[in-house]
């Protein structure tokens, strides 16, 4: 069984955006499609392994968000099948209200950012429950619900390795392990328990789409959710205190660039996790988990 970590050189940095192909005697599986924007660098990045987009029948998907599953389409236009959460397939089947969702964010940037996303078959789409297993040949996959990042979040096992999406954060390099926290649905009750599931299988590797191979699992995990209260607590401390949307995410990017220039990261490892994980996202994120804590009270 080979693992090959394919870069998207999204926006043209290394290390932000993976995809994984899972090479073996009887099977060929893609672990993320990555957005339509870098199709071609996947397409070229799977050629150059000698193989072609046809020889790829399954693509798994740990969400929806496009920096993951915006070129889904486009393999499923070559025959493969496209295993998702529950909660995120009827997007895939009519992308039209995501897509609205990123337009009204990135506005004139969409289509250098993303590209395009059109629309997969229901036929080619397979809702996967928490748990369930499938075998592609001789490999054996199972999805697990893994709800924090967002609610239609998978984290893909196989044997003792687990395709992680953003559920395990972003680390790129020797960086820190951030979550990234866009909207609309961060939940950091449901992202905890996540974490400790992931604890407890029987796992030695994380592959983060952000970034890469990750052996050091518990102290990885322990960052991880150290870093998601730090984060969320300040905002959450913040909006207290200031009103300006504007303000609270300027202050934040200080706030977090600032973690990341204390470990010693140089400007283009900055632009990197600026890519990966962009801060107004995330402030963006946690503001509205926190208001709807409040509506709860």
């Amino acid at each position: 069984m080979k693992i090959h970590t394919l870069d998207h050189h999204f926006q043209g940095n290394s290390d932000t955006i993976a995809s994984f192909l899972v090479e073996s005697e009887q099977a060929l599986t893609l672990v993320e499609t990555g957005a339509y924007s870098t199709f071609h660098i996947l397409k070229k990045a799977i050629e150059d392994l000698g193989f072609e987009l046809k020889n790829i029948k399954s693509v798994l998907l740990s969400h929806i968000h496009l920096d993951h599953a915006g070129a889904a389409w486009a393999f499923a236009r070559q025959g493969a099948t496209i295993y998702v959460h529950p909660f995120g397939a009827a997007h895939l089947e009519n992308p039209e209200k995501l897509m609205a969702s990123a337009k009204m964010i990135y506005q004139d940037q969409m289509e250098s950012l993303w590209g395009k996303m059109e629309a997969i078959p229901k036929n080619q789409i397979v809702e996967v429950l928490d748990g369930q297993e499938f075998s592609f040949g001789d490999q054996v996959w199972k999805g697990w619900h893994t709800a924090g990042h967002a609610n239609h979040h998978l984290a893909w096992q196989l044997g003792q390795d687990l395709f992680a999406g953003d559920v395990a954060g972003v680390q790129i390099g020797k960086g820190a392990v951030v979550a990234p926290c866009p909207p609309p649905d961060i939940d950091l009750e449901k992202w905890v328990k996540s974490i400790e599931l992931m604890r407890n299988l029987p796992i030695k590797s994380l592959y983060l789409t952000h970034y890469g191979r990750k052996t050091n699992i518990s102290e990885h995990l322990n960052e991880l959710e150290s870093n998601l209260f730090v984060f969320a607590n300040w905002v959450k401390n913040r909006m207290k205190t200031e009103d300006s949307l504007e303000k609270i995410i300027a202050d934040f990017e200080e706030f977090s660039q600032k973690k990341l220039i204390d470990l010693g990261l140089n400007e283009a490892e900055l632009l990197q996790y600026r890519y990966a994980n962009p801060a107004f996202m995330s402030v963006t994120g946690l503001i509205r988990y926190w208001k709807k804590q409040e509506t709860k009270i």
